[in-house]
């Protein structure tokens, strides 16, 4: 991870009042946690601790659900926000994708609300949606897979 993602991760702690996350992607897991205690003046700037560490992929908590099927490459798609994930546009509409269909690159797969504005997620990588991770209406993490997709 670099700085410019561990200061939008601080930004949306921020803009929903969290006072700890935690991270994990590609093997490497942080922690940053505020560190203000509540008897500190309010017009301080809070402060924050950040901790690293690099995890086995093996030792992954949804390690489980993003085991690829032996001899077939995948990909994941991963929420680049906290919010809430919305398989379609509206309750009546169908999804997005459904498992086995054929995405592009650029083409939208889901929707996340976040503080009441609707970020459509495009697909990085052309291929067949194998899983759909996430129930529709779910809070999802910054980082979270939501879908794997199997590149053609």
């Amino acid at each position: 991870m670099n700085l410019k993602e561990i200061k939008e991760i601080i930004a949306l702690m921020n803009e929903n009042g969290l006072a700890e996350i935690e991270v994990e992607r590609e093997g490497s897991k942080i922690k940053i946690k505020k560190t203000n205690s509540p008897s500190e003046s309010p017009a301080r700037p809070a402060e924050y601790q950040i901790e690293r560490q690099n995890v086995p992929p093996s030792a992954a908590p949804d390690a489980k659900a993003q085991q690829p099927v032996p001899g077939k490459p995948t990909k994941e798609i991963a929420s680049p926000m906290v919010g809430t994930f919305y398989r379609a546009s509206s309750p009546e509409a169908p999804p997005f994708v459904e498992v086995g269909q054929i995405v592009e690159v650029g083409q939208v797969v889901c929707i996340i609300e976040a503080m009441k504005l609707m970020n459509e997620i495009k697909s990085e990588v052309k291929g067949k949606v194998t899983e759909v991770i996430v129930d529709n209406a779910e809070p999802v993490e910054f980082g979270q897979i939501l879908f794997v997709v199997e590149p053609v």
